[in-house]
């Protein structure tokens, strides 16, 4: 009944649908399986998009010629650029999304490709032969055959949900979990392991007194995700900021004795970065109040998503305890929180093309690989579809390293270290945070989009515009004399020494706390100039600017990134027999031998692998 196809995709969020996308639109024939065809795209926890770090992953996806920046735009309700009082390294957006529309518009833009069949059942398990997959079996008794098989099945694979003493079977609320693929996989060799994660409960928006609390609203001037043509906000829907107290830290205690946290029902590790609310009191005993985040999920409902109150507790004390926080006396409950065990496979058993070392053409994405979060499932479905497809046309796989993307970073960190805990992204895990800024994300990757067939025209074509602009800028904003008459007055003014000679303006800019918007304020010249290209690519006006004040710092990390290439180009022989190489530490032999690295870059980050082990390579390998 079904055609063969290139590449099937099992799972319809975020890792799934990025994957579909990429594979499809790069020429692939596409089927992208899921349980249940209304779900796609479904925000299973927070309606929102972005963040610290995160925020800059989107814009990689949207530089690449993938779907999150997009959709994103097209069903933000509020914007935010975060970070702005910190270097731009730190700059993250973050969009508020409507739910609903969210998921509608991902559907739209999959519809939108022929390349793309669905089938809607669940997938138990995948057909290999030869030590190759060569398609999947279905609960109904299907079976399709592929080329290429990602697996992206999020929390779904022996999902068990924790609310009290209450336990039963669901991918998420409401949904089944998937059952059988697990089995089928240990089956054929790969080593399993059991995480979790939470969500807060849902809220209804006309019960509380939003007078009560902070009102968090968007940016003044709100930018967007994708270097596409999407539309910023004109209209945007604001947040709210309330916070928990002592009374209802107390009432939360009340069912610590119930909660599956502390009684042992729940054994896995959670997202030790999104803590839930029991464990913040319980951790953070000296702390009398945590912020909670109150975020609408649409536009035109009235549910609140409680950003801050994960919780497992029985409903009856979640319930109790939000009646005690500020605005939510009278509230009503939609939902409670709950928290999720399921299976995930370590990372350590895949390629950095997230083709997994077991079974050729088989592809592991998304929380499948130990993630958490949108954007980190995202930017492996974006990977894993696009190599995917290139495995199935016999070429090279596409990899991105540590000092070109936070993707490369996440994927590096995956593979070569493995996680035993939900890995989330942040800026610190980037050794050249300065170089993956959100700002230049479309020249570092849209080039390389469009060379493998992903990124378009266009999109190259802006990227180009806006380099030749930046330039220009630069160029002028370095020629153009500014007088301690213009001058003084604003520097005074920012706390900034007074100049006393005509000085460039470029030099002005590299001060802290002096914008070129304060400077063009001031000098007619630079006001025309800037406004010039500003009003053909507002981007290359703030890029411009951030080259020229961080010049120094983008240099120094640009030739140590030079550096740390040299020996992610040494590749090391895939039989490489560690355990033979006199002078290696036993830890090292062990490590080296499970990991087995591609490049000496990848060997030196592996836990437990010393310099001294690096340099007993290197002369093992006659270099």
């Amino acid at each position: 009944m079904l055609n063969k196809y290139d590449v099937i995709v099992v799972g319809a969020g975020h890792a799934g649908c990025e994957a579909a996308n990429a594979a499809a639109r790069m020429g692939s024939k596409v089927l992208l399986v899921t349980m249940n065809m209304n779900t796609i795209a479904q925000m299973s926890c927070n309606p929102a998009m972005g963040g610290v770090a995160k925020g800059q992953i989107i814009r990689e996806i949207d530089a690449l010629g993938g779907g999150s920046g997009i959709v994103s735009d097209k069903s933000a309700i509020q914007f935010r650029m975060l970070n702005r009082s910190k270097g731009p390294a730190m700059w993250s957006p973050r969009t508020q999304n409507d739910r609903m529309l969210f998921s509608l518009e991902w559907r739209y833009l999959l519809e939108q490709n022929p390349n793309v069949d669905f089938w809607q059942d669940m997938c138990v398990g995948v057909i290999v032969e030869n030590h190759k997959v060569v398609g999947v079996k279905m609960a109904m008794g299907t079976t399709i055959y592929g080329n290429a098989v990602v697996l992206t099945n999020g929390t779904f694979l022996n999902g068990l949900i924790h609310l009290g003493e209450k336990q039963f079977g669901g991918g998420r609320a409401g949904e089944k979990a998937a059952v059988g693929l697990t089995e089928n996989l240990v089956s054929l060799g790969f080593e399993s392991g059991r995480m979790k994660t939470g969500t807060p409960p849902r809220v209804d928006g006309r019960s509380l007194d939003y007078s009560k609390m902070e009102i968090q609203d968007g940016d003044v001037d709100p930018s967007k995700f994708s270097f596409e043509n999407t539309k910023p906000l004109k209209e945007q829907r604001p947040c709210h900021i309330t916070y928990t107290n002592t009374a209802t830290h107390d009432l939360l205690r009340t069912g610590f004795d119930r909660s599956p946290m502390f009684n042992g029902a729940i054994k896995s590790s959670g997202p030790r970065y999104c803590p839930s609310i029991e464990d913040k009191i319980s951790r953070f005993a000296d702390r009398d109040r945590h912020q909670i985040f109150v975020e609408p999920e649409g536009w035109h409902t009235v549910e609140i998503y409680v950003n801050g109150f994960s919780t497992s507790l029985p409903e009856e004390v979640q319930f109790a305890a939000l009646r005690t926080i500020p605005g939510f006396e009278g509230v009503k409950m939609f939902r409670p929180g709950y928290a999720i065990e399921y299976d995930y496979f370590p990372p350590t058993q895949l390629k950095h093309s997230l083709e997994t070392k077991l079974i050729e053409n088989l592809f592991f994405a998304g929380q499948i690989n130990g993630t958490t979060g949108y954007e980190e499932a995202a930017c492996q479905g974006l990977m894993a579809g696009i190599n995917a497809h290139k495995k199935v046309q016999e070429d090279s796989p596409f990899i991105l390293s540590r000092s070109e993307a936070y993707i490369g970073v996440l994927i590096d960190d995956l593979i070569t270290k493995g996680t035993n805990e939900p890995y989330r992204m942040f800026t610190s895990r980037a050794e050249f945070r300065i170089l993956l800024r959100q700002d230049n994300a479309d020249e570092r990757l849209t080039p390389l989009g469009y060379e493998i067939g992903l990124a378009s025209m266009e999109s190259l074509q802006r990227v180009e515009q806006k380099k030749q602009l930046t330039k220009h800028l630069k160029m002028k904003l370095r020629d153009i004399g500014i007088g301690p008459s213009d001058a003084n007055p604003m520097l005074i003014e920012k706390d900034s020494a007074p100049i006393t000679q005509q000085v460039k303006v470029s030099s002005l800019i590299t001060r802290p706390h002096i914008s070129l918007a304060d400077v063009a304020g001031v000098n007619k010249e630079t006001a025309l100039v800037v406004n010039e290209v500003g009003a053909v690519n507002q981007l290359a006006v703030e890029q411009a600017e951030i080259l020229l004040k961080y010049e120094g710092y983008i240099d120094r990390e640009e030739e140590q990134a030079q550096k740390h290439q040299r020996l992610e180009n040494l590749q090391l022989p895939m039989n490489l027999d560690y355990a033979k190489i006199k002078s290696l530490s036993i830890e090292a032999k062990e490590k080296l031998s499970k990991i087995n690295p591609a490049t000496l870059g990848q060997a030196s980050r592996v836990s437990g692998v010393s310099p001294s082990d690096i340099s007993v390579i290197l002369v093992h390998l006659g270099r």
